[in-house]
């Protein structure tokens, strides 16, 4: 189990003891998260986001609060993740509430409870970008040091993820980017269901998912498929 207060060398020590051989893509990505979230003893969760081909996905979190505020983004397509990944630079929202470059963004995020953000770019030297998402329920949680050292922490995270590329010749990489982007689908699919239903918005649709993943004690993607299922059988029995 990660220790909840780790000082920074031994999460940068622990992050290079990955083997990539017997470590899938997505448990490096929640090792990131994880590590990132101990060492900057944060209040909060963290995320890390792939984009694909224009296509961005939370390939891992440290809790739904983290994936809720990344998927607000991937609907709008503009918040500080998306836009740290088109700048290359690290963006910090000190204070939700007020907030003026992505007002709307900022207030559904600070109606979930979140009091700032810090979006980190993750440097890979591949087609995939990636981002490091670190939101805290508490207003300007994050001071010069702690900028510098998520930054420090996310080209650790670049160069374990990066080397993730050694093994794309046997497909691994490909196949698990793959599944990711699966796992979004079920999600989009799940809120169509739920949009007509109920006849909700997409976001209130994302939320019912994720109040039933965290009263199911479940992963977002088993309560979509499930949702899924459900309507298929619904729909054979019709």
């Amino acid at each position: 189990m990660t220790d909840p207060h780790m000082q920074p060398q031994d999460a940068f020590a622990e992050l290079a003891r990955i083997t990539l051989a017997d470590h899938s893509l997505d448990e490096v990505m929640r090792k990131v998260a994880t590590l990132a979230k101990s060492t900057l003893n944060l209040n909060g969760e963290v995320s890390v986001t792939l984009l694909d081909r224009g296509k961005a996905s939370t390939v891992a979190s440290t809790g739904p609060l983290a994936v809720s505020l990344d998927e607000r983004q991937y609907e709008r397509g503009y918040g500080p993740c998306l836009d740290c990944i088109d700048g290359g630079q690290p963006l910090i929202v000190r204070d939700m509430p007020t907030e003026q470059r992505w007002v709307d963004w900022a207030r559904s995020a600070a109606e979930a409870g979140a009091g700032s953000s810090m979006s980190i770019p993750v440097p890979l030297q591949r087609e995939v970008s990636a981002a490091l998402n670190i939101y805290s329920r508490d207003r300007d949680a994050f001071d010069d040091d702690a900028a510098e050292l998520a930054t420090t922490f996310a080209a650790y995270a670049g160069v374990a993820l990066a080397n993730m590329h050694l093994y794309e010749a046997q497909g691994q990489v490909a196949e698990q980017l793959q599944q990711a982007m699966q796992s979004r689908a079920v999600i989009e699919q799940a809120k169509g269901i739920l949009i007509g239903q109920r006849r909700c918005t997409p976001q209130h649709a994302f939320d019912i998912l994720v109040r039933l993943s965290q009263e199911s004690n479940r992963k977002l993607r088993d309560v979509a498929e499930a949702l899924v299922s459900e309507a298929a059988r619904a729909t054979e029995q019709a």
